[in-house]
This record gives structure tokens, C-alpha cells and sequence, in this order.
């Protein structure tokens, strides 16, 4: 296992000091904030509803500082997600596996941001959260529900995630790290 984040950390080395801009979004009461500090505190924090925004400087892996950007997903805040597009590089979309009645207004909601001129090419990661929950779907239905496999010209990785256990987020960051570092290679050219 050391190996593995010895190998990570070679690899993200040119992330040390220029932090990649992550935004973290998705609808109300999907987990956003306790993915986020899950990553940062490596615990549980009892949350509330997000009005406005949490900002914090998150390290996945070693050597890797991502400014992660979680946005309230209430649906009278998400008009307000577009003023956070510009410079963005990385996309965490986190979903309630468990919510289905909702699956497809977090569709559109996905849609409506990776069709913004801001956010093309950014690569997403999908945390199909809560994946300890009674009814919660597996991510190949979450990715078939979403229409992620749809999205051309854009990399991108679905992940089954349990925020408070930790399960599956670390791997979803070590795959955003993967996926940004490829797309700040592209737009370096």
C-alpha cells in the first residue's frame, strides 16, 4: 500500500504549488460536505445545508493540493454554480445513490454544467454517494440514470462512495487527481 502512495505522490508532483480549482456539486443532501471533510479531517463532522459555499485545501495524496470548492446545492443556489466555473479543472459531482425519485432532475442539473462554455473539457468525477443506504443503486445504474457515458470529449470516472466510512472517496480523489493532471497537460499545449 505504501508503494502505491509513493507512486501517486511522484506522480502528482508538479501539483505542489499550484493547487488544482475543484468544484464539488450536486444537489441538496447528497453528501457533499462530509465527502469534503472526510478528505480534509479524515472524520465525520456533523453537518447542515450549505447556503453559500465551504472552501478548503485538500491533500488526497502527498505532494497533490486540490482547492476544493463545495457549493450549496439547494435548488434556489444553483444559479448561483455558474460564478464558480471560470478556472475550474476538475469537476466532483456527488449524487444520492439512494434518492431515485431524483435522478433525474440531478441529470439536468450535471447537464446544465458540463454544456457550459466555462466548464468544457473539465473532467468529472462522479461519487455516487451513499452506497450504505437501504435502496441504493450500484454505479453502473447511477452512470445509466445520469447519461454520464453520453459526455464526449470529456474524461471522466463514476465512483461508489460511503462519506462517512470514508469508502470508495479516496479513490475518487486519487481518480480526480489522475484526471486533472491529464487535462492541465492539455491545456498547457
Amino acid at each position: 500500500m505504501g508503494a502505491l502512495f509513493s507512486r501517486l505522490s511522484d506522480l502528482f508532483s508538479d501539483f505542489r504549488n499550484d493547487p488544482a480549482r475543484i468544484l464539488m456539486v450536486g444537489l441538496d443532501a447528497a453528501g457533499k460536505t462530509t465527502v469534503l471533510y472526510k478528505v480534509k479531517l479524515n472524520e465525520v463532522v456533523t453537518t447542515i445545508p450549505t447556503i453559500g459555499f465551504n472552501v478548503e485545501t485538500v491533500s488526497p495524496v502527498k505532494g497533490l493540493t486540490f482547492t476544493v470548492w463545495d457549493v450549496g446545492g439547494q435548488e434556489k443556489i444553483r444559479a448561483l454554480w455558474k460564478h464558480y466555473f471560470m478556472n475550474t479543472q476538475g469537476i466532483l459531482y456527488v449524487v444520492d445513490s439512494s434518492d431515485r425519485e431524483r435522478f433525474a432532475e440531478s441529470r439536468d442539473e450535471l447537464q446544465n454544467i458540463l454544456n457550459s462554455d466555462d466548464m468544457r473539457g473539465v473532467p468529472v468525477v462522479v461519487l455516487a454517494n451513499k452506497q450504505d443506504l437501504p435502496g441504493a443503486v450500484g454505479v453502473s445504474e447511477v452512470a445509466e440514470k445520469l447519461q454520464i457515458s453520453q459526455e464526449k470529449g470529456r474524461k471522466w470516472h463514476i465512483q461508489g462512495t460511503c462519506a462517512p466510512t470514508g469508502e470508495g472517496v479516496y479513490e475518487a480523489m486519487q481518480e480526480m487527481a489522475r484526471l486533472v493532471k491529464d487535462f492541465k497537460k492539455s491545456q498547457s499545449y
